[in-house]
């Protein structure tokens, strides 16, 4: 007797909107390399008090003795420091653990606030119209205007130095960008005639809002939360990077690499520079695993 044959796989069309998403995520072998990269830094943000080699910020743990040694120089105390030490003695690897852990708890923080904040707006701003919508879009349109830094520096000098502050300055920025997205995308899905169907079954505002506009209007959102996931960590050491961001008692990377600054022309070069590579892959992988989900998440621009 001959054999069952093996099942067929499903189709394209039978697969979880998820699943297929993931599929089309992952066939780019770019973007598999950028998200594995951001993983990869996540865990090592996450989990550095447990995989650091010291607590750079614990006293008890610092040797001045050990200041500025180069990468693989061993320390007064027997272990090796693979990335060198800072000005006061701070094994870099392990600063750059935790740097890396603020720097992504800030950046997350002000997108998922910022987000909120810029969903509310541009929903009630699409849904509603007339005098909502346009003292909203007057208010974005004036805040796009001007730089984003040149925003933040007015910001920080008003509110000081803190991790809240910074948060606070950020979601300012980044809010705009979020209604101007969202109201854009419901514009279009408000025309349409699931919608018209809903007001005329006299659904809530509420219902219509929740249950039919905002899930349409998640797809460009999500590729624009990411990017600004990378911007919002750029600009945080741009400002730390000046002395106007994170305290010294909570160093990011930015603030890290402004350590080093001072060091660079005597040859001690690792000090700015290995911060400065892990900022820079930060950046780099959300930067590829964005660019794809953009590709994804619009028909358009599938092949």
């Amino acid at each position: 007797m001959n054999a069952d044959p093996a099942p067929a796989p499903a189709s394209r069309a039978a697969q979880s909107p998820l699943r297929r998403v993931a599929g089309d995520f992952f066939a780019n072998p770019v973007a598999a390399f950028g998200f594995g990269l951001l993983c990869t830094l996540v865990v090592f943000a996450v989990f550095a008090p447990a995989i650091s080699p010291q607590n750079p910020y614990d006293l008890a743990q610092i040797d001045v003795m050990d200041s500025r040694l180069p990468p693989g120089a061993a320390s007064a105390s027997g272990g090796t420091f693979w990335l060198g030490t800072d000005d006061q003695g701070r094994d870099m690897l392990s600063a750059i653990f935790y740097g890396l852990r603020i720097s992504l708890a800030v950046g997350a923080a002000s997108t998922v606030l910022a987000l909120a904040i810029g969903l509310a707006a541009g929903l009630a701003a699409a849904y509603l119209g007339g005098r909502v919508e346009t003292v909203v879009m007057r208010i974005v349109d004036i805040q796009l205007s001007f730089p984003a830094i040149l925003i933040a520096l007015i910001l920080i000098a008003v509110l000081g130095q803190g991790t809240g502050k910074v948060i606070a300055a950020l979601v300012t920025i980044q809010w705009a960008y979020y209604a101007r997205t969202v109201r854009g995308a419901a514009l279009v899905e408000k025309r349409k005639e699931y919608v018209e169907a809903a007001r005329c079954l006299a659904l809530s505002p509420a219902r219509i809002v929740f249950r039919h506009l905002l899930p349409n209007c998640l797809p460009p959102l999500i590729v624009v939360a990411t990017v600004q996931v990378a911007a919002a960590i750029a600009l945080e050491a741009t400002l730390s990077f000046l002395g106007l961001g994170l305290p010294i008692t909570e160093p990011s990377l930015g603030l890290l690499i402004a350590n080093g600054y001072q060091y660079l022309l005597s040859g001690k070069y690792w000090i700015s520079f290995f911060p400065g590579i892990a900022l820079l892959l930060t950046i780099v992988s959300i930067n590829l695993v964005a660019d794809q989900l953009r590709d994804v998440l619009n028909p358009r621009l599938q092949r």
